[in-house]
């Protein structure tokens, strides 16, 4: 009888020590954390969330994302978290179960201020550092490295050793180097080999993180932060420059996309043709009503609407520049001046047909989802819709050049424009080239419409923000001639982007336009002046 007592005994002692084994392993950080936040005590709350997303618990990106919107509800008396749903629910932060019982008499939200926000951003980071998707992965080491929240580290480091890819293996590790800089117990070698991690990323937040090293930085630490802080100016000096490159390579490719076409008129047919703009116009209001019609009937097509617009603004446009010539041009050649009254009174009249047409508010044209968006190529942001107006530029150049020198239309253009009355007299109908011509060149601005539709505002003045600078473009480089016209084009955008940071947009316009007064004076034909009889007569 007493030995089995003795074993009842020992099961009971072994239950209790499985219980209370149970109840140790219950309480663990994630609890711990869900106590601290119903103090209502802004440093126990940061404390809270932090401890939380490294606590691997699955309720842990839905608490902070509560916490985030303001959703997330506590009751000190019971010591309970609780998280309001969007149609006033509430659920157990700590089961994660829908809580049946009354709400209790306490209920209060947790209060966030600005320093808890910046916690959360990371806590955001964290969560996410071991996500599936790697772009969420370098998203969420990129919000590290920005924050700097040393008790994100252990969680930095558990990712870093399961990464595999390279460009997100790269973030985490300066994300870990920026994490060490700050902390106050990391050893001097260990700050100069996290100096050297963040001098290599070379950007502006590195360089702001390497100069706000305390006064008290040993000495050793503190000079290899000033030359790494050199080694950054001097990087992003260069990168600077590379970027108001690809800037002014951007403004060029607009320009010479607006301005070929009246190159081609002009050179052609000696006609200032101040309508041009309004050309440009008629091919982005082509694009809006391309998309409006994909949009309320075809959706699915929306990412091919450019690729529809680009033929239908160019054979509308075209049609509008014939009729225009047939009907005053004509009557006008020789009379330059004349010729500048006529289409200025022409281009008054399509910006009124427009506003009455469409209304003079700006009007919504999206971008293809192959035009949204930029990325990263070195030090520079690219952004998809500039990249693609310059490659679609450089397709309309050549294009253009091939069809001047290898087709019908192209051989008569050149010789009509060399010598108009020897063209004549060798049977070429110049009347009907002087048509085909500006039809030609009426289109290439509906092109430029269908592209600037994608950076600019689209309204009835539209055309009124490039004609300016496309004369300047063509007269700068050469009337009639395509390759002075691709050369002044890029001069003046490189030339007005460089400008700009020193002078602004207004004065770095002046400058060039007194820069092309002045080359004008020594050069009255342009850098590349076309060669022919009667032009040289």
């Amino acid at each position: 009888m007493g030995k089995f007592r003795d074993r009842i005994l020992a099961i009971v002692f072994a239950i209790g020590l499985i219980v209370s084994a149970a109840g140790l392993a219950h309480a663990g950080p994630y609890e711990d954390a869900l106590e601290k936040l119903t103090t209502d005590d802004y440093a126990d709350t940061a404390d809270a969330v932090t401890a939380v997303a490294t606590s691997g618990n699955p309720m842990a990106a839905p608490l902070i994302a509560a916490l985030q919107d303001g959703r997330l509800q506590f009751s000190a008396k019971d010591k309970k978290v609780f998280i309001k749903t969007v149609d006033d629910k509430l659920i157990d932060a700590e089961t994660g179960k829908p809580f049946d019982g009354a709400p209790p008499d306490d209920l209060d939200a947790v209060r966030v201020n600005n320093r808890l926000r910046g916690v959360i951003d990371a806590a955001n980071g964290a969560l996410t550092l071991m996500a599936p998707d790697a772009a969420k992965r370098y998203e969420s080491a990129q919000a590290v490295f920005k924050s700097r929240d040393a008790a994100v580290l252990p969680a930095v480091e558990k990712a870093l050793e399961a990464e595999k890819i390279p460009r997100v293996k790269k973030v985490l590790t300066e994300a870990r180097a920026a994490i060490l800089l700050g902390a106050d117990d990391t050893s001097p070698a260990d700050k100069i080999a996290a100096i050297n991690i963040i001098r290599d990323r070379g950007d502006q937040d590195s360089l702001a993180l390497i100069e706000s090293l305390p006064a008290d930085t040993p000495a050793e630490v503190r000079a290899a932060a000033t030359a790494a802080s050199a080694q950054i100016q001097r990087n992003l000096a260069i990168w600077n420059t590379v970027q108001n490159l690809w800037y002014g390579l951007s403004l060029g490719s607009v320009l010479l996309l607006a301005a070929i076409g009246l190159a081609i008129t002009f050179g052609v047919m000696g006609v200032i043709n101040m309508a041009h703009g309004e050309m440009v116009m008629l091919g982005a209001y082509v694009t809006y009503v391309v998309q409006e019609i994909i949009r309320t009937r075809y959706p699915g097509l929306f990412d091919y609407s450019l690729a529809i617009a680009l033929p239908l603004a160019f054979i509308f446009s075209a049609a509008v520049g014939i009729a225009i010539e047939r009907s005053v041009i004509r009557f006008l050649y020789g009379r330059p001046l004349e010729t500048l009254l006529a289409t200025w009174g022409i281009s008054l009249v399509l910006q009124q047909a427009v506003r009455v047409a469409f209304g003079p508010t700006n009007k919504e044209v999206g971008n293809p989802s192959w035009m949204s968006g930029a990325f990263d190529l070195g030090g520079i942001l690219i952004t998809y819709n500039r990249m693609w107006i310059i490659l679609f530029t450089g397709i309309v150049f050549a294009a253009l050049l091939a069809m001047l020198r290898f087709t019908r239309l192209g051989l008569e253009m050149r010789a009509v424009t060399q010598n108009r009355q020897m063209a004549a007299a060798v049977g070429i109908r110049t009347a009907r080239i002087d048509a085909l011509t500006f039809g030609l060149g009426s289109g290439i601005a509906g092109l430029a419409g269908v592209a600037l539709s994608q950076i600019d505002n689209v309204s009835p003045n539209l055309g009124q923000g490039y004609i300016i600078d496309s004369f300047m473009v063509v007269v700068f480089g050469g009337v009639g001639n395509l390759w002075g016209t691709l050369v002044g084009a890029l001069t003046l955008g490189i030339a007005n982007k460089f400008l700009e940071p020193f002078a602004g947009a207004v004065l770095a316009k002046i400058a060039i336009l007194v820069f092309i007064i002045l080359f004008i004076q020594k050069r009255p034909r342009g850098m590349f002046a076309l060669k022919g009889r009667a032009i040289e007569a």
